[in-house]
């Protein structure tokens, strides 16, 4: 079980960093879009 355990970490901690830094990079643009779209109507 321990392996298991381990081997889906190691895939799992990966796509988390990267899914993790991707919101991280497009939040403040998309805070943005969002104000700019409120400010609209």
């Amino acid at each position: 079980m321990e392996g298991i355990d381990f081997r889906v970490l190691i895939v799992v901690f990966p796509l988390l960093a990267a899914a993790g830094w991707a919101v991280f990079n497009i939040a403040p643009v998309a805070i943005k879009q969002i104000q700019a779209f409120l400010n609209k109507s």
